[in-house]
């Protein structure tokens, strides 16, 4: 009987020893948190497709928890804090509140998609949070009239190149298409448009408004993106070009900002101080491939506005330059 308690109680103790598995697997959680960069983009890309659902890894922290609790293993219960701060380190950031800072700009970005049956509905939706600038992706020839009228005086300036458009409050000069076209897709094929905006302040600003192609995950081939990277490549070489400092840049980008393929916009633009901003699939957003970039400017802040008729939810964002 005195065995038995006492294997019963070495058993209920917590302990140093046990759990050292669940212990490395939970250092490698962190590790990949904090290191996503080190897994390498082979066949598949599976780098960009951990980097794309990055902030969802910490997930993962409350079940080793549970599993550490279960195992009473002291070991793994101190390993936890290293992906805790991993996450928090990448990540906490954005969750941060600041009593709302100073800011000179609202945006409003949205892929409208081409398949919605209420442009004039999405239109309103987008000018709710006042912006001075909304930029839109998937516009149609069809629905274009409809977002004019929606958008009518309050946004007198606009610029449509293709399938992307730019509305503003204020004085639209130098509207271009921007050639973001991955080689062996014709010319027909627009969604880059670069304007300058002049604010109330008297400053000129370079606007780009973007579309990249769309990635694919399938099993067979995993996280296919070459012509998203393509099309990145040649927009970040076309804001490298860019005569004026101050840029912003909106699109659907087809990647989170943490994605290595977007590295060339990235390495010139800062990404948004705070919020996550999830913007897809609208009907349950995992995440924000919707953006708003800025450089010699900073975002502020980022928020997803209530879903229109897109499979995108619009993304709002403050900016102070």
């Amino acid at each position: 009987m005195s065995g038995a308690g006492s294997s019963a109680g070495a058993r209920g103790r917590w302990g140093w020893r046990r759990g050292r598995v669940l212990a490395g697997v939970t250092v490698l959680v962190a590790g990949l948190l904090a290191f996503p960069s080190a897994v390498p983009d082979t066949a598949g890309r599976p780098g960009s497709l951990l980097e794309t659902f990055l902030p969802w890894l910490g997930l993962v922290v409350p079940v080793l928890l549970g599993l550490a609790v279960l195992r009473r293993s002291l070991t793994a219960l101190v390993a936890l804090l290293l992906p805790v701060g991993a996450w928090l380190g990448g990540f906490g950031g954005l969750l941060l509140s600041e009593g709302g800072p100073a800011y000179d700009l609202v945006v409003v970005q949205h892929n409208v998609s081409d398949e919605n049956t209420d442009p004039a509905g999405t239109a309103r939706a987008l000018t709710e949070p006042d912006p001075g600038l909304v930029a839109v992706e998937e516009l149609t020839a069809g629905a274009l009239p409809a977002y004019a009228a929606a958008f009518g005086a309050r946004y007198p300036h606009h610029g449509v190149v293709g399938t992307v458009g730019l509305w503003s409050k204020y004085p639209l000069t130098g509207v271009r298409v921007v050639d973001i076209r991955p080689e062996g897709i014709g010319p027909e094929w627009n969604r880059g448009l670069r304007a300058d905006v002049r604010l109330p302040g008297g400053e000129t600003v370079a606007v780009y408004v973007a579309h990249l192609p769309s990635v694919r995950i399938r099993p067979a081939t995993g996280f296919a993106s070459g012509w998203r990277d393509e099309s990145a490549r040649l927009l970040g070489a076309a804001i490298a070009e860019e005569r004026r400092g101050r840029v912003i840049l909106l699109g659907d980008l087809n990647g989170t900002v943490d994605d290595r393929g977007l590295d060339p916009v990235r390495e010139q633009m800062s990404p948004p101080g705070r919020g996550f901003a999830f913007s897809w699939p609208a009907s349950f957003p995992v995440a924000r491939i919707d953006q708003v970039l800025a450089r010699e400017a900073t975002v502020t802040e980022v928020w997803s506005l209530p879903a229109t008729g897109s499979d995108h939810l619009p993304v709002a964002a403050r900016i102070r330059l």
